[in-house]
């Protein structure tokens, strides 16, 4: 049997650099037995693939009436810091639900709650275009397909890589030999 893919496409009407949604979370509930009185709040949202785990502040774990799990080092742009651990649901746009999601909590930036990591990105497909001036980004659950860009170019013929390096330049390995006595003699 085949899984039912959920699907959510946001379209911006320039070139964004940060990726935002809305999402709501809940206290984390038991996938064989639905939840008959779940409460949730939506939170202004931020995806991010450089997080490992999705972040929650303060605000959400006040607000949903969270019970710490644990603790964990969490690596952030300041260094290392102990931050509490909570499981949760998190609900994404388009009925992409995910049950059981141990979050860390964390400061994020100013009108943000969640930051959506690695942790839930990596589970599907996820992609972002800028065609035409116009940042689009879509994300399947469960993973689909392979997406392999360079590999549809060679198909269509019309691939670019990097230009090819002379015998005699120097090694672009910084080296300072000639390519042909360095990483080329390497490679053979």
């Amino acid at each position: 049997m085949q899984v039912p893919s959920r699907c959510l496409t946001v379209s911006y009407q320039g070139i964004s650099n940060v990726l935002r949604t809305k999402a709501a979370v809940a206290t984390a509930y038991d996938t064989t037995t639905p939840p008959t009185s779940l409460v949730s709040k939506k939170y202004n949202a931020i995806w991010d693939t450089g997080a490992t785990n999705t972040v929650i502040t303060r605000k959400v774990v006040q607000d949903v009436g969270l019970a710490t799990t644990g603790v964990a080092m969490a690596r952030h742009g300041g260094g290392e810091s102990p931050a509490n651990t909570y499981l949760v649901s998190i609900f994404l746009p388009n009925k992409v639900v995910f049950p059981q999601v141990r979050v860390t909590q964390g400061i994020l930036p100013a009108a943000v709650d969640l930051l959506i990591g690695m942790d839930i990105i990596g589970a599907g497909d996820f992609a972002v275009t800028n065609h035409d001036g116009k940042t689009v980004f879509s994300y399947k659950v469960p993973s689909a397909e392979r997406i392999d860009f360079a590999e549809e170019a060679r198909k269509e013929g019309t691939f670019r890589g990097s230009p090819k390096i002379g015998r005699n330049a120097l090694c672009p390995c910084g080296s300072g030999k000639k390519y042909k006595n360095c990483c080329l003699a390497k490679k053979k």
